[in-house]
């Protein structure tokens, strides 16, 4: 463990967000001293947590940006119900249902934890769906899961029994899904469906948390292969008028993904965090708090930020955060959480139409 907390963050991106006010007070903390502590045992689960996170296997007509305020014909009312939108990291593999973990392991993720289960407050109104982008999840086209129950995915290995037991028996919202295709192909993309779908681990491992009675309907909305960062802001942009039916679109992925580098640090643990990690942290603070349109020329050009590649060595976990931004329109973004996770800086964005 640390000698002592360090100072927390004051970041002007963390006030005036509903979440962000109940996460404020989270604190950076490094872990690797507390993976120091870990057993054989603890260390060998750890890494199996660490490998999980890795599984998973130009423009459109849409390129206006969708804007924040009222449009013609809506009512204040509508606005300020507009669906707030959460870009999360999701941590490593089903962390939060291990009956038995490693010492150190619960501390670790009690933030995470913390701020998972305080999600479902950050929407004004009950969603009528979730609809999920996960990291987890890519095809040749955005497809979309159209079941109305959707099974449970296990999409990773050598963890406990407990955690192929798993259930999360949320609805599907075969409704929502068609609405999905409909937006989409309007924006001149291709779409497609899937009936079989279920829900990955980049789904129920945060919703679990965060609508633990699963009577919410939940969707998911696959990655495009070749992760570009333009047209997954298309997709983003095509999906903005969800936000106005009450749809709460969420990314789920992580802000930090480098194997490894996760699996380095835990075998020679530090007291502070991985530097690239608080260098791509520190880069991503900045572009979140530029307004719009700079925003989004700098997370298209992603590449370019200090320590991009060692971030991010293959971009699936950070492209659900393009999805949210072109989703956004002109609405600022905050960092509502921020914390340590196996070894690096790691943050949460969320996205929501100002009061004004």
């Amino acid at each position: 463990m640390s000698t002592g907390p360090e100072t927390p963050m004051k970041s002007p991106l963390a006030t005036g967000n509903t979440l962000a006010a109940l996460t404020l007070e989270l604190r950076d903390r490094a872990c690797s001293n507390l993976l120091g502590t870990l057993s054989r045992r603890g260390f060998l689960e750890m890494t199996a947590i660490a490998l999980a996170a890795g599984l998973g296997v130009g423009c459109t007509k849409s390129d206006r940006r969708p804007t924040s305020g009222p449009k013609a014909g809506e009512d204040d009312s509508m606005h300020t119900s507009r669906m707030p939108l959460a870009f999360l990291p999701h941590g490593g593999g089903p962390w939060p249902f291990i009956d038995h973990p490693s010492p150190g392991h619960r501390e670790m993720y009690a933030e995470m934890s913390a701020y998972m289960r305080a999600l479902h407050k950050l929407p004004p109104i009950s969603p009528r769906a979730v609809l999920l982008i996960s990291a987890h999840w890519e095809e040749a086209e955005p497809t979309v899961m159209t079941s109305a129950s959707p099974p449970m995915l296990y999409d990773y290995g050598g963890f406990p029994p407990e955690t192929y037991r798993v259930q999360w028996p949320a609805p599907g919202s075969p409704e929502v899904a068609s609405e999905v295709v409909s937006l989409l192909q309007r924006s001149g993309l291709q779409a497609r469906e899937d009936a079989n779908r279920g829900f990955d681990h980049g789904v129920f491992v945060p919703l679990k948390l965060a609508y633990p009675t699963a009577t919410v309907p939940t969707l998911q909305l696959s990655l495009k292969k070749g992760l570009d960062p333009r047209e997954h802001i298309a997709i983003g942009r095509a999906l903005a008028p969800l936000r106005d039916q009450g749809v709460f679109i969420v990314g789920s992925g992580m802000s930090y993904h480098n194997m490894r580098a996760f699996m380095q640090r835990m075998r020679a643990p530090q007291p502070d965090p991985l530097e690239d990690s608080v260098t791509f942290d520190a880069w991503l603070t900045e572009t979140m708090a530029l307004e719009a349109s700079a925003r989004e020329t700098r997370l298209v050009e992603w590449e370019r930020a200090p320590q991009a590649r060692s971030a991010h060595p293959r971009e699936e976990h950070l492209m659900p955060l393009h999805v949210l931004a072109g989703a956004a329109g002109d609405d600022p973004a905050s960092i509502p959480y921020r914390d340590t996770i196996l070894g690096a800086r790691t943050s949460a964005v969320h996205f929501e139409a100002s009061s004004a």
